[in-house]
């Protein structure tokens, strides 16, 4: 169990909150407050983003027993020294996990709890098993896969109540961090809460199949049939000025850079975390990757995370 304070809430001599006493304060007189319960799926990176959060000032606490909860938030509200609090809360429970749901019932009338609730596709989860070589915490007598199934079926219930769900499979871990940070650090704007990901691709290696958004680039002159870049990418200097040499180019990454900050506000009102946008030609080498970096650039000067990914390049 690990915590960012050096003091624990649970140890403080503090006289216990009479049954419904804590339900009747306002929330007016907890500004500031917070209380964040992360969950989900093994591998999907809870511990990563309870660092996230101890990071940001959060009193963390890892595995707390589901019981406990209650009168840990009772302390926390009773305490000025802990006004936001992290708990990772999964299937190590077992059967006490059951609980959950009503428990966060009666704990958001006491103070403003969200949920985050992680997953990861079962191929990249199978995938950080592998890696880690760390069994699944529910025994080692089952394959991982079987596991992954079932705890899917325990926390059913609780993905359906959380208020943030976060599909990992596409971030490493410093993504994610970087993610909960621009989420949950109270800054103003909305641009911050969204990462953008500009994706280059090859047709002819298969579209990617977690795109948002894909735009086909095979209309612009093809650098591949000069000779002299044909070794080169779209990143080198001189292959992205020639690409930008006609004005179908540059039409169109303005077109699109305006349409996508048109978009991106509407994305994120939606509760939308994440974009990815896929930009397609022949090879994915040379027109792809430019136009990516290019678009790249104008949302970031437009004030919003991206991060460019080029998924074909090189071969």
């Amino acid at each position: 169990m690990a915590s960012r304070a050096s003091s624990n809430p649970a140890r403080k001599r503090t006289r216990p909150a009479r049954r419904g006493h804590t339900d009747g304060l306002s929330l007016k007189h907890r500004d500031g407050s917070e209380l964040v319960i992360i969950t989900g799926l093994s591998g999907s990176g809870k511990a990563s983003a309870l660092k996230a959060f101890e990071d940001l000032g959060y009193y963390c606490v890892d595995n707390l027993p589901v019981e406990l909860i209650p009168r840990f938030a009772e302390l926390a509200l009773q305490s000025g020294e802990i006004p936001r609090t992290a708990l990772v809360v999964d299937v190590r429970e077992g059967s006490q996990l059951e609980k959950l749901p009503a428990i966060l019932k009666s704990i958001k009338r006491m103070l403003p709890t969200r949920v985050i609730y992680l997953e990861a596709s079962e191929s990249v989860l199978l995938r950080r098993f592998s890696e880690t070589r760390r069994p699944h915490p529910l025994g080692t007598s089952t394959p991982v896969r079987a596991s992954l199934k079932t705890e899917r079926r325990h926390l059913r219930a609780i993905r359906a109540i959380a208020d943030l769900v976060i599909d990992t499979s596409k971030f490493n871990v410093h993504e994610l961090r970087a993610h909960l940070t621009d989420r949950f650090q109270h800054a103003s704007g909305a641009q911050q809460r969204i990462l953008v990901s500009c994706v280059s691709f090859g047709f002819k290696h298969g579209v990617p199949d977690d795109a948002d958004l894909m735009f086909d680039v095979r209309f612009l002159p093809n650098p591949h049939f000069v000779p002299e870049f044909r070794p080169l990418t779209g990143r080198h200097p001189r292959v992205a000025r020639y690409i930008r040499s006609f004005p179908q180019t540059k039409e169109f990454i303005s077109r699109i850079s305006d349409l996508l900050v048109y978009l991106l506000p509407h994305y994120i009102r939606e509760g939308k975390s994440y974009l990815t946008i896929s930009f397609g030609c022949t090879g994915g080498q040379h027109r792809s990757v430019m136009i990516a970096e290019d678009v790249g650039k104008h949302l970031r000067k437009a004030g919003y995370k991206v991060k460019v990914v080029h998924r074909d390049s090189p071969r």
